[in-house]
């Protein structure tokens, strides 16, 4: 009998991806919504749910997702702060991730950004294309010597450090378990206010849960050298928005690249353009000419698409044939699973 899956948030290009990788033993519905407490009714008759970032997976979710016979939350992602472990392993319910896809898509995206930042390449583009080629307000600095602080080196972390060695900066890591290559590489690991303190430019590289949530506030800017380039592609609840605008606002951060925002959910992947955008804090720091913003579109190459959907239905198939193993699994409820 085949496996009735329900992926939701799904936009076309996933729907690609996703279903290129498939096999007959899917039986797969894609659903355009995001999950949560309004949508969960979507999933009576389903086995197993694929979900994304600012999908809601609560208590009451589970709840509704084990009553109605779903056993396995399958995230296309590596973050899963926004499912309730606790409550899934309490119910039984199994709960994958995608621990890494390919972390270079990601590391490369928050080079970009600094790059970017740094050279007003979006500013210069601009002005050509209207036939204005002054540099005035374009200048710029070498990345060569300068001190980058990586705060999180898992996969996507160190690669960052990797490249940004690899164009002569100076790399201080801040992570409870340090990398012992990256150090032979040149990293060093220090404390976080060290690095703070030390750093040209910080890029956020951590999961997160209750100890690293509004990690980046008003205290930890002020440790901060004056100008700072501060990147975020890892996730927008790492950083206080409001401390951010207060930082713009005293010249303390000179640069800020966001690939993700704290209330991301209610604006990120939809077209919005003919809209009023309602959430003013955003419109406030769009308004800044040293800020740049992406929509969570770090992880978005051909590469990484095709890992994360091969890994997504790999973690399917293995919990369901009773397979499984520690490596993508955050919850392994000792029941059986359904034939």
């Amino acid at each position: 009998m085949a496996i009735k899956l329900g992926v939701f948030s799904a936009q076309p290009y996933e729907e690609k991806a996703i279903s290129a990788e498939a096999d007959d033993t899917l039986e797969i519905q894609y659903f355009p919504v995001a999950l949560n407490t309004k949508t969960v009714s979507l999933c009576d008759n389903l086995d197993v749910i694929c979900v994304f970032v600012n999908d809601d997976v609560n208590a009451d979710v589970i709840a509704k997702l084990a009553e109605s016979g779903v056993y396995h939350i399958a995230l296309r992602c590596a973050g899963y702060n926004n499912v309730d472990l606790d409550a899934a392993k309490r119910l039984g319910v199994a709960v994958s991730h995608v621990p890494a896809y390919g972390p270079e898509a990601v590391a490369e995206h928050a080079v970009a950004l600094m790059l970017t930042l740094n050279r007003k390449m979006h500013k210069a583009y601009n002005r050509v294309k209207d036939g204005n080629f002054n540099l005035n307000g374009l200048l710029g600095f070498n990345m060569a010597g300068k001190t980058v602080g990586i705060i999180g080196t898992g996969h996507i972390g160190r690669a960052t450090a990797r490249i940004l060695m690899g164009f002569g900066c100076h790399v201080l890591c801040v992570d409870p378990y340090p990398d012992k290559l990256l150090q032979k590489s040149g990293a060093r690991y220090t404390d976080l206010d060290t690095l703070l303190s030390q750093s040209d430019i910080i890029s956020l590289h951590c999961p997160l849960n209750k100890d690293s949530y509004h990690l980046i506030n008003d205290e930890t800017i002020n440790k901060m050298k004056n100008g700072v380039m501060l990147i975020n592609t890892s996730r927008g609840g790492l950083t206080d928005t409001h401390a951010l605008i207060n930082g713009l606002k005293s010249h303390k951060i000179g640069y800020l690249g966001l690939d993700v925002y704290e209330m991301e959910s209610e604006l990120f992947f939809k077209d919005h353009s003919c809209e009023i955008i309602q959430d003013d804090i955003f419109e406030r720091l769009a308004t800044f000419h040293n800020v740049l913003i992406t929509g969570h579109q770090g992880f978005f190459t051909q590469e990484a698409l095709s890992q994360i959907s091969s890994t997504t239905l790999s973690n399917i198939s293995a919990w369901h044939n009773d397979e499984a193993t520690t490596n993508s699994f955050l919850v392994l409820p000792p029941k059986a699973v359904p034939s």
